[in-house]
């Protein structure tokens, strides 16, 4: 099957490039201290099914998409439900990927003035301009993710994509050597797109994309709790800053994982933008000032968020918890059982009856993870999370 809704102009490395780019997020920090909590085999387990529904949901999504010839995710809501359908499925795209760029942005804003202050062992009470988190933010905003994200086509951020994994390569590898060093002092010691359009091509970019980021994750996971065992902070990094703030090696991983969240915006801004432009744009041509426009106002709003509002993690978990199991669980069940007609697969068939079962795995997910971030509130023990 063919998609025909628009043509793709992109090879199949910039594709997986670009996917793998959107899947890392900033959340590889905090794998090892899950694997501390979890321990090996049930991470593993864990990590193996969330691989196994993410290779599932996409398959959803590509048959639904080759039974109506499109590819938009809010396009399917619309062959599906209608205009509630299409709304729904823009609304969620639009909520989840501001959370992403959010948790992104915030963690500029926390990390750049320590790795600059560390680079030139400035006082920490200092208040000069460049040590101002909101200051920074707003200047990596303004002189790198804005002009990327004016790029007219997401495949042309194939290259950037592919140095922002470059870098959580680095990290990854950073984290395999520290490893075997902190093993040597432990005694004084103690974290789709626009490829060419067909099926079967976008599904190979989407298991291969994912492959690759299982792959990373549980290295970077296994050799940071191998490394600190229980003693694993929540982010990776600041486990290792106990041991020396000043290590060349640690602030050169610093500075990588900063490059790939910062390169990341630009990728998940480009669905956000779509989303809004089908939503209130629908039937109008690409066109430039709306084009900037969009990506002016949303970086703009982000900034505004993580300057001003210091509890918008906390608010960003929940509209997660919410928006990112329809967008994985239920939307791609449902849209699969409305749009494959009933003469090709009845509701008693075997495939639509396992899309009943996925989209009722994710209703579960979302009451699941509402309760914990509701106890987590109740018992004083919230913090602010930056993963994706």
């Amino acid at each position: 099957m063919r998609f025909t809704d628009f043509e793709g102009k992109t090879s199949f490395g910039m594709s997986v490039f670009n996917l793998g780019n959107a899947i890392m997020g900033s959340g590889i920090l905090g794998l090892a201290y899950a694997m501390a909590n979890t321990g090996i085999l049930l991470f593993l387990f864990l990590l193996t099914a969330v691989a196994v529904l993410s290779c599932y949901s996409i398959h959803l999504l590509l048959k639904s998409s080759g039974i109506v010839g499109i590819r938009a995710y809010e396009q399917l809501g619309y062959r599906a439900f209608g205009n509630p359908g299409k709304m729904a499925a823009g609304i969620a795209i639009t909520l989840q990927n501001i959370g992403a760029m959010s948790s992104y942005l915030y963690i500029v804003k926390s990390e750049l003035p320590l790795v600059i202050q560390a680079f030139l062992k400035a006082d920490s009470n200092s208040d000069v301009w460049y040590l101002d988190g909101n200051y920074l933010v707003v200047m990596v905003s303004a002189g790198i993710i804005l002009p990327l994200s004016l790029m007219k086509q997401l495949g042309y951020l194939g290259y950037t994509s592919g140095f922002s994994l470059s870098c959580m390569v680095f990290f990854l590898t950073a984290v395999n050597l520290l490893h075997l060093l902190t093993l040597q002092n432990v005694s004084f010691t103690f974290q789709i797109s626009d490829f060419s359009p067909t099926q079967k091509k976008m599904q190979k970019v989407s298991n291969v994309s994912i492959l690759v980021m299982y792959i990373m994750y549980f290295l970077a996971a296994l050799f940071g709790y191998l490394t600190f065992f229980d003693n694993v902070e929540t982010e990776l990094l600041h486990t290792y800053n106990r041991i020396d703030p000043y290590d060349t090696l640690i602030l050169c991983v610093r500075v990588a994982v900063l490059t790939a969240v910062t390169l990341t915006v630009p990728i998940v801004l480009f669905p956000v933008r779509r989303a809004i432009q089908q939503m209130a744009f629908p039937d109008k041509t690409f066109n430039w000032l709306r084009h900037i426009a969009i990506a002016l106002i949303l970086l703009t709003s982000i900034n505004m968020l993580v300057i001003f509002a210091p509890n918008i993690l906390d608010i960003f978990g929940i509209i997660g918890a919410t928006s990112a199991p329809c967008l994985i669980f239920i939307f791609p069940a449902v849209f699969y059982i409305r749009i494959v007609p009933k003469d090709e697969e009845p509701m008693n068939s075997f495939h639509k009856i396992l899309a009943v079962c996925f989209a009722v795995l994710g209703v579960s997910f979302m009451v699941m993870s509402l309760s914990f971030i509701f106890i987590d509130w109740t018992t004083g023990s919230s913090h602010g999370v930056g993963g994706h």
